[in-house]
């Protein structure tokens, strides 16, 4: 049996993060990793999906300008966009992180990985042997989700699409039905509608992007219904099935209306990945998302030897929070390792207390729209005395400058009691890089009266943060 600190179950962005974090603490570690280094994000989800969004985005940005919109006036090409994307990819090729592992100091054994057992992880290679793995201090459970199907009839037969399949696919479908309202639905129906797919997007409920502030949905159904995707609100796919020799695949509604086409991506959810992780040798339920502290230690076991960093804690499941998370887990496991109690709160490195007050997040569609923190309906159920201001984007002088054709929106919740902001969504060419100013400003708790001092230079636009302000003191 070898035998390490840290055994981190999963080489994604968390995992690495976890193990990169212990060895740089002193600790030895190693990564199980049954599928590629690097995992889901980084060559079928975040990495490929952007790849595909950009070039459709970035000609959209030039043909934004009076003087380069005429000089913008072919397509994209398809061959070209999807080479670009496997080149970031590799297609799946982990060397490179593998690479990086050994170089950092950190063991990598490829296999399943399975708990046996109080800090005992099982790993089944793919010739069938079994290495045992004891840990001293830490089992770090990184496993992320996986994406959930509808019960539709017939989709587990059609060979349909999940967020894996849009991200990697190697031609566009003439055209594409996509089942869902959420992030993958809405930046697979651009990239693909911009590649030139014929896109229709069914959406169970009225509004796309539920959870976010209303203008959020509102804007990306704006932008997708201008790129010529169809949306069709209260509408489900009810029945699918492809024929045999055309390949043709017919998607039945609950209206009655009958819809072809080449592709179906079903985007309704996602699960963690715990159902075959030997949950139950350490007395957990096998299946369940695994609740944690802000050290991210698994509350349901006994001791401090068991984390679940990532999606599979269901906190904040985005990358960036993950490898937040991962730095926590990791400073936790190293003050713990050194007969500390690792005390949560008050902002120490190894409480990652920030996911639940300030988690941004971007949907990379046209417009962009980006977050943090709470929505004003979320405030306001929590019992906050909440007050909201809107600008329009637009107005700003840099909005102006940056596009002619500049359209957007900037919200922000604010706690009058205490004088902060506690919520932020924004809309628009550039929201993704703009939301950070707002996340700062509720890490930080940056009273209203000091962020006036907080100067956005002139003409950028980030001048709406001076916009809001004066909006607010009216």
């Amino acid at each position: 049996m070898d035998t390490y600190d840290v055994i981190v179950v999963g080489g994604g962005p968390a995992g690495e993060v976890v193990a990169e974090g212990a060895v740089r603490s002193g600790l030895s570690a190693v990564v199980v990793e049954a599928e590629a280094v690097g995992g889901e994000c980084s060559y079928r989800a975040c990495v490929p999906s952007k790849a595909l969004l950009r070039p459709g985005a970035a000609r959209a940005a030039a043909r934004s300008v009076e003087g380069t919109r005429q000089a913008v006036t072919a397509a994209l090409d398809p061959a070209r966009v999807l080479a670009r994307r496997d080149r970031f990819t590799g297609r799946g090729d982990d060397t490179g992180q593998a690479d990086w592992l050994e170089g950092a100091g950190i063991a990598l054994v490829r296999g399943h990985g399975r708990l046996a057992g109080e800090r005992r992880v099982d790993v089944t290679r793919a010739d069938g042997t079994v290495r045992a793995l004891r840990a001293r201090r830490a089992v770090v459970l990184c496993t992320g989700t996986e994406a959930t199907l509808p019960p539709v009839e017939g989709l587990d037969r059609i060979g349909v699409w999940t967020s894996r399949e849009a991200t990697t696919a190697d031609a566009v479908p003439e055209r594409l039905v996509v089942i869902g309202g959420g992030v993958v639905a809405c930046e697979m129906a651009t990239a693909w509608r911009s590649l030139g797919s014929r896109v229709t997007v069914l959406v169970r409920g009225q509004a796309l992007l539920g959870g976010w502030e209303p203008c959020a949905g509102e804007e990306v159904a704006r932008g997708l219904s201008d790129l010529g995707v169809s949306i069709r609100f209260g509408v489900s796919a009810v029945r699918v099935a492809r024929d045999a020799d055309t390949r043709t695949v017919s998607v039945s509604t609950d209206d009655g209306t009958v819809l072809d086409c080449d592709e179906v991506l079903a985007a309704v959810g996602r699960r963690p990945r715990t159902a075959d992780l030997g949950l139950a040798s350490v007395g957990l339920p096998a299946g369940d998302w695994l609740p944690v502290d802000d050290t991210c230690r698994v509350t349901a076991a006994e001791g401090e030897w068991l984390y679940a960093v990532g999606d599979v804690n269901h906190r904040a499941s985005l990358t960036h929070m993950a490898k937040y998370q991962a730095r926590a887990c990791a400073a936790a496991i190293a003050e713990r390792a050194a007969g500390r109690p690792a005390v949560t709160g008050g902002h120490q490195p190894w409480s990652a207390e920030a996911d639940r007050v300030a988690v941004p997040q971007a949907v990379f569609t046209r417009p962009e729209v980006a977050s943090v923190g709470l929505t004003e309906r979320a405030a306001r159920e929590a019992g906050l005395t909440v007050r909201t201001v809107e600008y329009r984007i637009d107005d700003v002088a840099g909005a102006a400058l940056h596009a002619d054709d500049y359209r957007g929106l900037a919200k922000l919740v604010v706690d009058e009691a205490r004088g902060l902001v506690v919520g932020c969504t924004l809309t628009g060419p550039m929201a993704s890089e703009l939301i950070h100013t707002a996340t700062v400003a509720i890490v930080g708790e940056v009273p209203l009266e000091r962020l006036w001092h907080a100067v956005p230079a002139f003409p950028t636009v980030s001048e709406v943060w001076l916009r809001l302000l004066e909006a607010y003191g009216r």
